[in-house]
């Protein structure tokens, strides 16, 4: 048995930084990863996602490049072996990256293998046995796969695999309306592929409020993308050139289905019933304020603990963790202020709550919103789509959430996450002196037109 001052399970966002941190303070500590290090965010997430979606940017700007004055002879082409090597390579930097970063780190020692909890102090790995008094478990999630009628005699993507096609779907069905599935569906139109988006609830991106889900409809079906919600009885079946997706008011004939409908937590192979660890009916596993489980020397970090599903909120939950185990600190998961973007073209930057959740939640409330239209940036650049919106306690001052869809948005909202972790009020930055002519210039304006609803 090889015994270490702490054992981390995953090398994703949270991992690998609260190991570095350990070794840092003298510890030694095994680091075990089943696949790749990074986790999602640089192999199959953020990182070569948004590589993609530059890449389809770039296509959709030289199609439209005749309304600047600048004149593009013939077809734009799209190379989608150059257009993958360049996500690979993306991908690959940050990989290495972190592979010569742990290999310079004396007490660090990374494992490729499998982990499995023999007790909860003891897990095994390539048939070897590691004990530690910390165990801390970022192991992640995975696409979820519906039960659906005929799904299983199909060839289809999910988010892992569609960012290692080579060749140009000529129809693209993507079953899912939600933050993964919207990316995909504007990322494969804009490189030529002819796009459905099949969603059964009655909106696309269903936990943002209404104008904002109406907004985002209406930027994917201006770039020629068909939407179905409220679809049901959907199903799949082999064609001679495709796939057949039925619904119960549709039917599409798609060369490739990408199955966009969740993920779930990386939770069910890890022996936690060994250990004692509680996890929920989904199977995230249950963390207290400070992320601990209820296993005294286990704790769960990232997507697994469903306490957020972004690389960032993994990240914080390394810093929590470094925190209050480290620097004397007392950091909890309820302080955190969820942000998050959305990457379509414009992005959707949200921040706080939404109109729905704050009227709900009791407090006199005042709104504001305002149209890209109305934006200089916005106009100057010809990308008008898109609205803002801000809301704010009527009676604290406060600022409750915020959601800007429209261009460089997931940029503008920092402006005002960065007042609500403050906990300025809308009055003190109503007076800020920002730099014209940029998006955030117009926060200001905005919120000296809150008024109460």
């Amino acid at each position: 048995m090889k015994s270490f001052d702490a054992i981390v399970i995953g090398a994703g966002q949270a991992g690998p930084f609260l190991a570095a941190r350990m070794v840092e303070k003298g510890m030694k500590v095994a680091l075990i990863e089943r696949k790749f290090l990074g986790g999602t965010c640089v192999n199959a997430g953020c990182m070569p996602t948004k590589t993609l979606v530059a890449s389809a940017r770039a296509a959709h700007v030289a199609r439209n490049s005749a309304a600047y004055g600048v004149n593009i002879p013939g077809e734009i082409a799209i190379d989608m072996k150059v257009v993958r090597a360049r996500a690979e390579t993306v991908t690959m930097n940050a990989r290495n990256g972190l592979i010569g970063w742990f290999a310079g780190m004396d007490g660090m020692t990374v494992i490729s293998g499998h982990a499995r909890f023999e007790d909860p102090k003891t897990v095994s790995v390539n048939g070897e046995t590691l004990t530690a008094p910390r165990i801390f478990l970022n192991v992640g999630a995975r696409p979820v796969i519906p039960d659906l009628p005929g799904v299983n005699d199909i060839d289809y993507l999910t988010s892992t695999s569609i960012i290692h096609l080579d060749r140009l779907p000529r129809h693209l069905a993507v079953i899912g309306g939600s933050y993964i599935g919207l990316e995909f569906a504007q990322m494969y139109r804009r490189f030529g592929a002819e796009v459905s988006i099949i969603e059964h609830g009655p909106k696309l991106a269903s936990r943002e409020d209404e104008d904002i889900s109406d907004a985002i409809a209406d930027v994917l079906r201006s770039e020629g993308i068909d939407i179905h919600t409220g679809a049901s009885d959907i199903a799949f079946a082999k064609s001679s050139d495709g796939i057949t997706v039925a619904t119960d008011s549709a039917r599409i004939d798609a060369s490739h289905v990408l199955i966009a409908t969740g993920r779930k937590p990386n939770t069910d192979d890890l022996g936690l019933e060994a250990a004692g660890v509680i996890t929920d009916k989904h199977g995230y596993i249950t963390v207290d304020d400070r992320l601990a489980t209820n296993v005294d020397g286990i704790w769960a970090l990232g997507d697994c603990n469903g306490r957020g599903a972004f690389t960032h909120t993994s990240y914080n939950d390394f810093e929590i963790a470094a925190a209050n185990l480290l620097d004397g600190d007392d950091r909890k998961v309820s302080s955190r202020i969820l942000a998050y973007a959305l990457y379509i073209d414009p992005p959707l930057g949200r921040v706080g709550m939404t109109e729905k959740q704050a009227r709900a939640s009791g407090c006199k409330i005042m709104i504001s919103t305002r149209p890209m239209s109305r934006v200089g940036r916005a106009n100057e650049r010809g990308e008008t789509k898109g609205f803002m919106k801000v809301i704010a306690d009527a009676e604290t001052k406060k600022i409750l959430g915020a959601a800007i869809l429209g261009i460089e948005g997931d940029e503008v909202i920092h402006g005002i996450i960065d007042a609500m972790n403050a906990g300025t009020t809308y009055p003190a930055l109503q007076w800020s002196v920002p730099i014209h002519p940029t998006v955030s210039e117009l926060i200001p304006t905005l919120l000296g037109d809150l008024k109460p609803v």
